[in-house]
């Protein structure tokens, strides 16, 4: 028996491993096997599993909870930022008017929290709290935390508890929406994706296309180029009439008849038939030629970092064309000034040999990738640290501001994920590794707030705390009925992309899965989930602290 006491109830090192890692077992067991359906509330478990343990009086160390929250909290949200930075251009063409839509429902769900705080009397700070659960939001919640601590020179367990009471709800809410609006607005499914499928891909996808020149005489590429003034054509080879493959540089002489094969914007295709009859449209899965070839190269050499393309002057000397770069599933055109990074996969077209000299230098060792690069990480954080604790003046109030440690630990992030390449810093890691840093963080944050806010857990639920379940599903429906229906029926935006928005201005991961389900046949939810996702993140970190401080200074 003493045993067991010192290992679980006296406050130690041990104990507080003991219990941690005993709260995130049993928590990632119960998001395993404790479904309804296909639901399953995921890693929450171990909130919930951590406030059930500690309402028994079974805590750990105020100072090692407080540590374990900051540098969960830290690593969770500074590996979401280094995996969406490179990505993470909101204000692009394509993506302003969806992150306009997800701005909309950040600031309508603060609203509704001002409002209910004016009615019911509820302090800013729990009301925050409320909202985070409301938005399925745990960076949020943290900043709430180290927000109220240092403007209130504490944290109240109400915050946590109100995350804790709102979340389960908001689930249900994110997912009803769906449903209202699809029975409001009689969606029809089958049609939806037609729809998608009819609408036209972007204007700056690239687009491989063969054309037969229709010109008088023999001319050279740089004729070629006069005669269609596109400035982002590239010209990757020709077939001679005899059927013969030639890689073209600027010696190639093209003939009447020949046909070119050339890789552009798909902006640019009407532009393209001044020089001739279009043969063929897309990228071929297997080359015609039996001397060239074309090969994906992954960039796995370190010294290959933000160098532009032009650097490395591939078709001079090698006789090698790039094409294309894929980075992070999303094709690109390989312009000379485009700057790599470390996991780009470029497409080269060209002798054997020479495509293999071309893979040496830029490294298609894949398992180089398998290794970690800590020194962003660490050097990132220590960043983040200090730039979430630089104070901030707030014009005619006598307080200031801070980013905090989940503000400025994102903000380094995205800015090191988004510009590192440019100043050849290696911010690359596989999926893999990121998603372990991540679960890491994430399950050692979860676990510590549950195990320090138990105690009061039942008597505020009794005490009135129940309704905060109702103003935490008022905060989460009355922002995605509006924008939903706007964006559907106003803006006429297909309904997976809609469903994909309202997830995505969510954070809501687990109910990913389920506006997965409905799109089958495409993609689009996940696509929009992701391109307002590291806006979106921001936003909410941000939205929570500055409640705290405008109604509780």
């Amino acid at each position: 028996m003493p045993f067991f006491r010192e290992l679980f109830l006296t406050h130690s090192v041990t104990q507080s491993i003991v219990l941690l890692t005993m709260v995130v077992f049993l928590g990632l067991w119960a998001g395993e096997h404790l479904r309804i359906k296909k639901f399953s509330f995921g890693v929450t478990w171990i909130l919930f599993i951590g406030i059930a343990i500690s309402s028994f009086g079974v805590t750990i160390d105020e100072n090692v909870s407080s540590f374990a929250k900051n540098l969960g909290l830290i690593l969770f949200i500074y590996s979401i930022g280094l995996q969406v930075g490179p990505s993470f251009s909101p204000f692009d063409k394509s993506g302003l008017r969806l992150n306009l839509l997800a701005l909309a429902i950040v600031i309508l769900g603060c609203i509704t929290t001002i409002v209910l705080h004016f009615l019911t009397g509820i302090d800013m700070s729990t009301m925050a709290g409320i909202m985070s659960g409301a938005v399925m939001n745990t960076p949020s919640l943290g900043a709430v935390q180290q927000t109220a601590s240092d403007l209130l020179g504490f944290v109240s367990p109400n915050i946590a508890m109100g995350y804790a009471l709102a979340y389960p709800l908001s689930i249900v809410g994110l997912i009803l929406s769906f449903e209202i609006i699809r029975f409001c607005c009689r969606v029809n499914l089958t049609k939806e994706d037609e729809k998608l499928r009819q609408e036209h891909v972007s204007d700056d996808d690239p687009i491989c296309v063969d054309i037969r020149l229709s010109i008088p005489e023999a001319i050279t590429l740089e004729q070629l180029h006069k005669l269609c003034p596109v400035s982002n054509m590239l010209v990757s080879r020709v077939t001679h009439q005899d059927g013969k493959d030639e890689l073209v540089d600027t010696t190639t002489m093209l003939y009447p008849n020949d046909v070119v094969r050339i890789v552009s914007d798909k902006r640019h295709e009407k532009d393209l038939q001044v020089l001739g009859e279009i043969t063929h449209y897309g990228f071929r899965g297997k080359e015609r030629s039996n001397h060239l070839i074309s090969r994906r190269i992954v960039v796995t050499r370190t010294e290959c970092n933000g160098k532009r393309l032009s650097t490395f002057d591939v078709r001079h000397r090698y006789h090698a064309t790039i094409t294309r770069i894929n980075r992070a599933g999303v094709e690109l055109l390989a312009t000379p000034d485009f700057v790599l990074q470390l996991g780009d996969r470029i497409m080269v077209v060209g002798d054997r040999d020479d495509v293999r000299h071309v893979a040496d230098i830029f490294g298609n060792e894949l398992k180089r990738l398998d290794l970690p690069n800590l020194m962003p990480i660490f050097f990132g954080i220590f960043l983040g640290v200090l730039v979430g604790s630089l104070p901030i003046a707030i014009p005619g109030m006598n307080i200031s501001f801070k980013f905090g440690l989940a503000g400025g630990a994102l903000i380094v992030a995205l800015l090191i994920g988004r510009f590192g390449p440019y100043y050849n810093m290696v911010t690359f890691a596989t999926t893999s590794a990121n998603m372990m840093l991540r679960q890491v963080g994430l399950t050692l944050f979860l676990a510590a707030v549950g195990l320090s806010v138990g105690d009061g857990f039942i008597p505020t639920i009794a005490n009135g705390g129940y309704m905060w379940i109702i103003y935490g599903f008022a905060i989460t429906m009355i922002p995605l009925i509006i924008v939903g229906f706007l964006a559907y029926k106003g803006m006429r935006i297909n309904y997976f992309k809609v469903i994909g928005l309202l997830t995505g201005a969510m954070t809501g991961a687990p109910a990913l899965g389920y506006a997965q389900s409905l799109s089958n046949h495409n993609d689009q939810a996940s696509v929009i989930y992701a391109t307002v996702y590291p806006l979106t993140m921001f936003l909410r970190v941000m939205a929570g602290q500055l409640l705290v401080v405008l109604f509780c200074a």
